[in-house]
Formats: C-alpha cells, sequence, structure tokens
C-alpha cells in the first residue's frame, strides 16, 4: 500500500482523488455534537486521506495536451469551435453538409475510452446519487447550456483560449455556481 498523507483541506476543497470519504465520520461526528450541543462549522474541519502516488498530475497534463491539440486542430481546419453542446446541438437540426464532421466528433468520445481499453483497465468509477438526481441534474446543464449559449467545453477551453469576454464571464458563473453548490450540499445541507 502506498503511503498516504492526511492534509487538512475542507471536504471539496482540492482537484485530488480521494482514498478515504468522510460521509460516514462526518455523520457520527454530528451526531455526537448533536446530543452534546456543539456545532459541526464551529468544532474543526473535516480532514480528508489524499493517495498522492495516484493523483500525480502526469495523466491529467496528457489529457489537457490532447484536448488542447483536438480543439485547435479543428478550430483550424474546420473552423469550428468544440463545444460538445453546439455540436451535438447541430446534430439535432442538421445543416447541409454539416453532419459528417459532428458525427465523427461525437463518435470519437464514444470509441476513446473503448480504445483505452484495447491498453488497460478503466478507472473504477463511483457514483453515490441516485439515476433520477443525475438526471435532473443533466436536465439542468442542459439547460444551462441553453441560457449560456454554450457548455463549459465550449466557453472553459475554446472560449478563454480565444479570449472571449462572453466566455470569460460564462466561465467564471458555472464555476462560482460549482463553487456554491458544493459548500451549500456538503456543509450547509449535510
Amino acid at each position: 500500500m502506498p503511503p498516504t498523507l492526511r492534509a487538512a483541506f475542507p471536504v471539496g476543497g482540492t482537484a485530488c482523488r480521494l482514498v478515504a470519504t468522510t460521509r460516514g465520520r462526518t455523520a457520527a461526528r454530528r451526531g455526537d455534537q448533536r446530543q452534546h450541543g456543539t456545532s459541526h462549522r464551529t468544532t474543526r474541519r473535516d480532514t480528508m486521506t489524499i493517495d498522492w502516488q495516484h493523483s500525480m498530475p502526469w495523466s491529467a497534463l496528457a489529457g489537457g495536451i490532447l484536448v488542447g491539440l483536438a480543439t485547435a486542430l479543428l478550430l483550424l481546419a474546420n473552423g469550428r469551435v468544440a463545444g460538445i453542446s453546439g455540436i451535438l446541438g447541430g446534430l439535432l437540426r442538421p445543416a447541409r453538409g454539416d453532419v459528417a464532421w459532428r458525427g465523427a466528433f461525437l463518435l470519437g468520445l464514444f470509441v476513446a475510452p473503448l480504445a483505452w481499453l484495447a491498453v488497460g483497465a478503466m478507472p473504477p468509477a463511483q457514483i453515490d446519487h441516485s439515476p433520477l438526481l443525475l438526471t435532473v441534474a443533466g436536465l439542468l446543464v442542459g439547460a444551462g447550456t441553453r441560457f449560456g449559449s454554450g457548455c463549459t467545453s465550449g466557453h472553459g477551453v475554446c472560449g478563454i483560449a480565444r479570449l472571449s469576454p462572453r466566455s470569460l464571464v460564462a466561465t467564471a458563473c458555472f464555476m462560482l455556481a460549482g463553487f456554491a453548490t458544493v459548500f451549500v450540499t456538503r456543509h450547509v445541507l449535510a
């Protein structure tokens, strides 16, 4: 077992992969605090364990480089922005001569994990929420992409790279909304 480091970050306050969750301990501690009349927010910060050996940035760096190259190639070769919601939306109302590249791009999103399986096992995925909640969340994200004129890939990757003011504002808004959602769900409602 690789050595782990115990870090005093607030839950949700780091991008590193978690090895152990604090949900069970937090719930047990909250029950004890209710008995003794103390508040969870004022006693101490939640801690988490980070597996630093498996949280190295090399795979993220390689993925970022590949996304950047694919985005630049699509923009230079087709003059199109690699926003997933816009690419999918364009297939729902196809224009003449616009279907092939959109279909190839979306097919690549499904083929890439299969190609990964040829090299090695997929990383484990753990989903802690109900299918209903995931469906509602997906529909809200879809509505947000329509209201915001693009998705996180279109604004966050392509728009920021082009220094688009609209994308800078959109990215700041969805990042702040994400921070607020994590804070409320983990510290206020938990």
